[in-house]
This record gives structure tokens, C-alpha cells and sequence, in this order.
């Protein structure tokens, strides 16, 4: 059977901020764009950051990586905690709101959701459920489903008809307990970048950007996003 395509996201802050408004999260928290990675730059973002998106080029380099890191983390295992909220991704060009939604499951206590929330629910309903299990019930909510496929027309760019191969995909880094987290549900598990703190977050976060950066280093395509308190 084929699994179920979506159009794209476009990696458009104002329209992420928009997709969870209309799932029900309060804006008390925003999307914005991350301009640069000296400090400088990061020193603009808005603070608190709790969540970072990173979308990047699928590239063979990049494939030739992710094999080669989920061979070697077969053999050592990672200590994950049973806290992070991870989600495979079984629905073609959904990894945008893949990683919006664990940008915002594992973040669920510090954001602010309206009493009949969609998104809350879908969050709360899969709480319990394997990373499998969660793919399978996002395939089967509308809510989720048709707030995806008109926000992915209100970007700036026109949508890619749904056959159109897209080679950008989306991940997400968030802050569980004390490590960095790296959310890709291309990937088997979540990947553990170490310890982080609520201060050095985003730079931590970026940090492991600057890792994807090098090895694609003629790529340009590369846009991060983070999910901040404060209003931009």
C-alpha cells in the first residue's frame, strides 16, 4: 500500500505560527527565524527558546551519514529518556509538521492551549502510544490533516503538486531533562547530542546545525527556525 502524501510545508515562520494557532496552541510562544549563526545573531533571537527546526537538503552525503549513525547506534545504545514524545513519520513531505509536532509535545507543559485544542488532544490521545502507533492515528486525524494542507499553501512560494519529489526535510532539537534531542521521524530513535541547559539551548542546538552544514558545504539550503516566549 502507498503511504499517504501531503503537500510541503514551507519553512516560513509566520506560517508554523499560524498551523499551531489554528490547532489551538496560544500564541504565547512564536516561530522566528534564526538570521545567522555567530553570536551576534543568535543574541537577537528572542529568550526563552524550547524548541529549534532545522530544515536542510536530502542529500547522498546525507543518506551515506544516517546510515552509517543508525548502524553504529545499533550497537551503543543510547540512554533516551521515556519522557521524549517521538513520532515516526509514515505520510510523504509531513515531516514539517512532524517536527512541529514534537517541537511541541515535548514542550506541552511550558505552552499555553486553547480548552478544545486539536493539537493538545492528538498529543494527549498518543501520550502512551509507540512512536509507530502515533503515525499510524496522525494518518487518521483531519484536524491535523486539513490544517496541514491549507498552511501549506498560504506560504510564499507556490506548492509543489503532491508527486513533486521534495528533497528538503525537516527535523526538530528539543530540551528533555538535561540533553539535546535531535527529532527525526525518518530516523528509527531519537539521536542524543549530549547535555544542554534552558540558557545555552539554542546554541547548543546550533551547534549540531553547524554539523549538517559542514558536510553538505556547497549546499545553501539550509533555514533554522526557533519556537521562542517572547514575541518577535
Amino acid at each position: 500500500m502507498d503511504c499517504p502524501r501531503w503537500l510541503p510545508l514551507e519553512s516560513n515562520p509566520e506560517v508554523m505560527t499560524k498551523f499551531v494557532s489554528s490547532l489551538g496552541m496560544k500564541s504565547t510562544w512564536q516561530f522566528g527565524d534564526v538570521y545567522g549563526l555567530d553570536p551576534e545573531l543568535l543574541s537577537m533571537v528572542p529568550r526563552p527558546v524550547c524548541a529549534v527546526l532545522l530544515l536542510f537538503p536530502v542529500t547522498e552525503k546525507y543518506e551515506a551519514f544516517k546510515l552509517e549513525e543508525e548502524e553504529k547506534l545499533k550497537d551503543q545504545r543510547q540512554q533516551v529518556s521515556p519522557d521524549v514524545y517521538f513520532i515516526k513519520q509514515t505520510i510523504g513531505n509531513a515531516c514539517g509538521t512532524i517536527g512541529l509536532i514534537h517541537a511541541v509535545a515535548n514542550n506541552e507543559a511550558q505552552l499555553d492551549f486553547e480548552p478544545d485544542s486539536p493539537l493538545k488532544k492528538f498529543i494527549e490521545q498518543t501520550t502512551k502510544m509507540t512512536p509507530e502507533e502515533r503515525a499510524a492515528f496522525l494518518e487518521k486525524d483531519e484536524s491535523i490533516r486539513v490544517t496541514h494542507e491549507t498552511s501549506a499553501q498560504e506560504g510564499q512560494t507556490e506548492a509543489p503538486s503532491l508527486d513533486e519529489k521534495v528533497n528538503l526535510h525537516f527535523i526538530a532539537f528539543v530540551k528533555v531533562g538535561e540533553q539535546l534531542y535531535e527529532l527525526d521521524g525518518r530516523k528509527p530513535f531519537p539521536i542524543v547530542h549530549g547535555k544542554t541547559s534552558k540558557e545555552t539551548f539554542l546554541e547548543d542546538a546550533v551547534e549540531v546545525c553547524k554539523i549538517f552544514m559542514a558536510r553538505d558545504p556547497q549546499e545553501v539550503r539550509f533555514t533554522i527556525i526557533a519556537l521562542s516566549k517572547d514575541s518577535y
